[in-house]
């Protein structure tokens, strides 16, 4: 778990509590806060009270944001919407627009305790029964996400219904046009190529966005998925981009360097074969276009560490525990899209 100096909490504490008071919250004393987890977007804090309460905060990052990112009420929203349902998440507490408090929307959830595998130490020490277990535990999840009736729990107007891939395109392709340090040849033509093979579009669900390993709370007995996490570019597309993106973010055995989180390259993860198949048992779908999907994952972890990188020079307070993404992160991601794409013979 990451730690920040109290001076680099990017929220007014006192104002926090005073808030959380006049909403219903019984807060003991005066707050607390750390900076935790290992993301490189939003802002996350574990805040306790003197009796020892917990909550967790987010906020967006400082400095210059990008149009449509880092939408903590967007991802508040979805948290709503999803409560009651088949799909495990923190339960909401409250949004905040005050600039008392920050200079930006602040939302408050519920502390969820449990197993974040998001450092190798962490990995390590996991019997090989609970890191089989792991694996298929998420990709059933996912199917859970894409089983949420959106209409009946009011997201049928959380984003355009349009085509997943074109809308995915144009947006992606606009972060790297204002995030990127500099060119890269070989992720335009991916581009391109992805714009070519665009997949037809049969269904519409709700898209997480963002899935993997480390945006999961587990249980610490079994491997079972307790919450699901960071929901910030949650949208309605094609479900099978998600399954792409978590395969995109699954490294196994065998690949080589990848500057991604590696746990599940260790003995007794899942492939990435048998996700994809627990996946597709779960929700009965096929499994056409799902390697465009995985080859477009990687290309969006490519823009995505770029524009990590992007955000930590202009605001070095902006990076986490281990520091941003590197240059040679977006090269790796971007020849492992290639090699995926060549693979399934999208170059043809």
């Amino acid at each position: 778990m990451a730690h920040t100096a109290k001076a680099d909490i990017a929220l007014d504490l006192g104002t926090l509590g005073r808030l959380l008071r006049r909403d219903g919250i019984d807060v003991a004393g005066e707050l607390t806060a750390t900076r935790v987890g290992l993301g490189q977007s939003n802002l996350t804090y574990l805040v306790e009270d003197r009796a020892g309460d917990r909550w967790i905060v987010r906020r967006p990052p400082r400095g210059h944001l990008l149009a449509s990112a880092h939408d903590v009420l967007r991802e508040y929203r979805i948290l709503e919407a999803l409560s009651g349902t088949g799909v495990p998440v923190p339960r909401t507490v409250a949004a905040y627009r005050d600039d008392r408090l920050a200079e930006t929307a602040v939302v408050v959830m519920e502390y969820v305790s449990g197993l974040v595998v998001d450092r190798m130490e962490v990995a390590w020490s996991l019997d090989n029964g609970t890191r089989a277990a792991i694996g298929p535990s998420l990709a059933r999840t996912l199917a859970e996400v894409h089983r949420a009736d959106i209409d009946a729990v009011g997201l049928g107007e959380l984003a355009s219904r349009a085509p997943y891939a074109a809308r995915q395109l144009k947006r992606w392709s606009r972060q790297w046009a204002e995030s990127r340090t500099g060119d890269l040849p070989r992720l335009d033509a991916l581009t391109e190529l992805l714009r070519r093979r665009m997949p037809e579009q049969t269904e519409v669900t709700l898209v997480h966005g963002d899935f993997h390993l480390r945006n999961v709370i587990l249980t610490p007995d079994g491997g079972a998925v307790s919450a699901v996490l960071d929901w910030e570019l949650g949208t309605l597309g094609d479900p099978l981009a998600d399954l792409g993106s978590f395969l995109a973010y699954w490294p196994e055995a065998g690949d080589g360097p990848t500057q991604l989180f590696a746990a599940s390259a260790l003995p007794g993860f899942a492939s990435r074969a048998e996700l994809a198949d627990a996946y597709l048992e779960a929700s009965g779908r096929a499994r056409a276009d799902l390697d465009y999907w995985h080859a477009f994952g990687l290309w969006k972890i490519a823009i995505i560490a770029e524009g990590v990188l992007r955000r930590a020079l202009d605001e070095p307070r902006n990076a986490a525990e281990g520091g941003p993404a590197t240059r040679e992160a977006v090269s790796m991601a971007v020849e492992r899209a290639w090699a995926v794409a060549e693979g399934a013979g999208l170059t043809a």
